[in-house]
């Protein structure tokens, strides 16, 4: 019988494990990979946004690390380890300390015993510009790309589905710097196939998608997502598999326009008409043929506010992202918040109500006279498919009216042509019309941008060029969540009895459970069994407990290791039942003949 003396065999025995599973679905636990990782024992709930990784969660984190770190060092990059507290200098020098920790930031900040303001670390781009600035001079030295595994903090409003949305979490963040725009692209493409490698073998089916670059910012950006019913995002997917994309970024062909014949303008009473359909229906009209204008007010850089007046096709909704990018670019100026405004907003700017349900494109500016903050201009945006209508229905600017057979012409004329809409299920693609966007749902577990020279800049760091003069570095930022992936690959592969974790990631690739511990036939021979799979170089566990066997079976089920060998009645007569998690496959086999099978399983898999 084998000794169970060692340290290594007693960390592999279930009676070992500091393993508390749970029958009731914990009522703070929404979706199912949430559900399964409490119920299972993976992690626990310290606080609101804040969990513990137990045994059986760090080993399935610690090979997910060894999957990065092996594919980061391929693709040429050094890891590193950056410092958790930031200085606020650094953010304030790149001008996102405001926005990360005053109103809804989401940076955790503090101050020292000397009053020195510091941040808890979501992101590491001034810390490492800053460095790369110190020890990176010459071009000579460039390419450089350098990663971390570390643990982030984000201060979420609204923390939920476990450690999907988190207030602490496990990340690998990577940052490249580069003497020139083609190198950064050439690596954006390198890192692009190092993550497909890293999602394939941790068992996990992804899809890139187009992303916006948010807070990071950057040129351009791919996020990789993993497909569930459970995921926070919509994602929109050509039919050929040839665009995808975020809905956030996304663009499309919007539905075809009824055209609204030319004719002279007119007034059409429109009281009581409190909708767009209601004005359709009243008027004999297509959504497709009005123009919505709506009244928004944006807060940007030094806490200026500027007036926003939007017009879309009234078939079509706002995408606040793409909006606020826009008006970034138009204003050069960074935007904090976009908000609709309201009656309330205008009596503390001390203004008179708007005719808000009749507002038109041409809203006089002198609405504006006397805000107490706000500039006295509204910035005028169209929609592209607005912009398309030769003639259209809008409000006339006086509540109970609009104008029929209005023009671009007639109202003033476009200021800034934009694209604002949200594409939607159903869209044609711009890469060819033939093709249609479908949509489905995906936890974002990775992102990839080029940040071209933003922090670079900001930061005032750069390198000799060959010429002899300075010039900002390119850079590129690549992320992944490795405690989010981690939980999403719970969500994509699990059934109505638990985990089915993917070989490479599973916290051990066998359990080895003994249906009656006190049958010392039982119990020698799954004694034995564990002791080859080791000897083998399999990652096996031993379920070593005096428990029922079903109780066993339901545990082996839950935590989802992929291969469980079944000690039971047989024993006596040398045979096992070898029984797969994921296909529910069981067969009857004698000890070699399963261990032989297991072993080839697990190998092939292996690749």
């Amino acid at each position: 019988m084998l000794s169970s003396g060692s340290s290594d065999e007693i960390a592999m025995r279930v009676s070992r494990l500091m393993l508390v599973t749970l029958r009731d679905t914990p009522a703070d636990a929404v979706i199912p990979s949430h559900q399964l990782l409490i119920r299972g024992g993976y992690i626990r709930r310290v606080t609101n946004g804040i969990y513990a990784y137990m045994p059986l969660m760090w080993r399935v984190l610690r090979k997910i690390i060894a999957i990065v770190q092996e594919e980061m060092d391929n693709a040429g990059s050094l890891q590193t380890l950056l410092p958790q507290l930031h200085p606020a200098e650094l953010w304030e020098k790149s001008g996102r300390w405001q926005s990360y920790t005053e109103g809804e930031g989401i940076m955790f900040h503090l101050k020292d015993r000397q009053g020195k303001a510091l941040g808890l670390g979501p992101t590491h781009e001034e810390v490492v510009t800053t460095l790369a600035g110190e020890l990176l001079n010459s071009y000579r030295q460039l390419p450089i790309n350098i990663y971390q595994i570390q643990t982030k903090f984000r201060d979420e409003i609204r923390p939920r589905f476990g450690l999907m949305r988190s207030r602490e979490f496990i990340m690998k963040d990577a940052y490249s710097f580069h003497a020139n725009e083609e190198d950064l692209q050439s690596t954006y493409k390198r890192m692009e196939a190092a993550y497909k490698t890293i999602f394939d073998r941790c068992g996990l089916i992804t899809v890139g998608v187009d992303a916006d670059s948010g807070a990071i910012g950057g040129a351009a950006s791919q996020e990789f997502m993993v497909t569930a019913e459970a995921g926070e995002d919509l994602i929109l997917i050509a039919n050929d598999g040839k665009y995808s994309a975020n809905q956030e970024k996304a663009i499309s062909i919007a539905p075809n326009k009824k055209v609204l014949n030319k004719e002279n303008p007119s007034i059409l009473e429109t009281s009581n008409q409190n909708s767009i359909e209601d004005l359709c229906t009243s008027n004999n009209l297509d959504p497709t043929q009005i123009v919505k204008v709506l009244a928004l007010i944006a807060t940007i850089e030094n806490n200026e506010t500027q007036p926003l007046l939007l017009s879309l096709r009234a078939d079509q909704d706002l995408n606040d992202i793409k909006l606020s990018n826009e008006i970034s670019k138009i204003l050069n100026a960074q935007v904090f918040e976009i908000k609709p405004i309201t009656v309330e907003q205008l009596k503390i700017q001390g203004l008179s109500d708007w005719p808000f349900g009749s507002l038109g494109p041409d809203l006089d500016n002198e609405v504006l006279n006397g805000a107490k903050s706000w500039k006295k201009t509204f910035l005028r945006c169209v929609d592209h498919t607005a912009a398309d209508l030769e003639s259209f229905v809008c409000g006339a600017n006086e509540i109970g009216y609009h104008r029929s057979h209005a023009t671009w012409e007639t109202v003033g004329g476009i200021q800034n042509r934009v694209d604002i809409r949200t594409a939607k299920h159903g869209d044609k693609c711009i890469h060819d019309p033939t093709q249609a966007l479908e949509e489905c749902r995906g936890i974002e577990v990775g992102h990839i941008f080029q940040l071209g020279r933003k922090y670079s800049k900001a930061l005032e760091v750069g390198f000799t060029n060959e010429a002899g003069h300075q010039e900002p570095f390119w850079m590129g930022c690549y992320g992944i969540g490795v405690s989010r992936l981690a939980q999403a690959a719970v969500e994509q592969n699990h059934d109505e009895l638990g985990i089915c974790w993917p070989l490479t990631i599973a916290p051990f690739e066998a359990i080895v459970v003994i249906a009656n511990q006190k049958d010392e036939i039982q119990r020698e021979l799954g004694e034995k069994v564990y002791k080859n799979l080791l000897e083998a170089g399999i990652d096996a566990l031993l379920d070593d407990r005096n428990e029922r066997a079903g109780v066993k079976f339901k545990d082996a089920d839950l935590i989802g290791i992929p291969f469980r060998i079944v000690v039971g009645r047989e024993a006596s007569l040398g045979k096992v039942e070898l029984f797969k998690r994921q296909t529910r496959q069981l067969k009857l086999l004698s000890v070699e003949e399963a261990q032989k099978q297991l072993l080839s399983e697990i190998f092939a898999n292996k690749g």
